[in-house]
């Protein structure tokens, strides 16, 4: 079981908390080996992953699938949380990660808003550049004018 926590001691208790809904394992009739930090194989670039969930709102329980461009599956299911903060008030007790997926095709990508970043030769302008010009003095008496 892959448990995404911020230490230890909230990982074995969300342990105990799934194994709890999944089999009929209470605290006391069961032991925790170990506890194991996984970490990525290439940290330094960048993948895609789909994470699916199910979370309980103010209204109701609800599965939802959403698409993250992170460096890992830990910084994926941080945005993650902070998405789900953001946009539905949800909080971390009551998000469940159901499973989360590294997307190695572009084809798998289903998001327009991940898959708008898959493009080839894909270019971000800087327009409205401030050149800083050697010579001039620091302190002057007119404002800078910064278009051309």
């Amino acid at each position: 079981m892959r448990i995404f926590a911020p230490n230890t001691v909230v990982a074995k208790s969300r342990f105990w908390y799934f194994l709890m809904k999944l089999r009929k394992v209470k605290k006391a009739n069961g032991e925790i080996v170990s506890l194991n930090l996984i970490h990525e194989k290439r940290p330094m670039k960048v993948k895609n992953f789909g994470i699916w969930i199910r979370y309980d709102s103010r209204s109701g329980t609800h599965n939802m699938y959403k698409e993250y461009r992170e460096m890992s599956r830990t910084d994926a299911v941080e945005a993650l949380y902070q998405d789900m903060a953001a946009r539905h008030r949800s909080r971390f007790r009551s998000i469940h990660i159901l499973k989360v997926v590294e997307l190695e095709k572009s084809e798998d990508v289903k998001r327009p808003y991940i898959k708008q970043l898959l493009t080839k030769d894909l270019k971000f302008p800087l327009p409205h550049r401030v050149s800083k010009a050697a010579g001039t003095k620091l302190f002057v008496g007119k404002r800078p004018s910064t278009f051309y």
